[in-house]
């Protein structure tokens, strides 16, 4: 396995995980539903398993470095709007 597969995994991984809060603690002001609370992050989580899996197996090096800074700019933003 390539070394900037398992760098981009591992940034990845670092951006989704404030991503991922970032998501829940919006549901959460939306609906105020714990149930939909925990739905809400278990689809981002999975989702960011997903792509940490296809990142180190099977995507080409400029869509993996694609979606990696698309997941950094968007907790980029999610950040700075709260």
């Amino acid at each position: 396995m390539e070394t900037w597969r398992i760098i981009a995994t591992v940034a990845l991984a670092v951006a989704g995980l404030p991503l991922t809060l970032a998501i829940m603690a919006k549901s959460r002001d939306r609906v105020n539903d714990s149930g939909r609370v925990a739905i809400a992050g278990t689809v981002t989580a999975t989702a960011l398993v997903v792509v940490a899996v296809l990142t180190l197996t099977v995507l080409p090096g400029v869509v993996t470095w694609s979606l990696v800074a698309a997941v950094v700019a968007a907790v980029g933003v999610m950040m700075l709007a709260s």
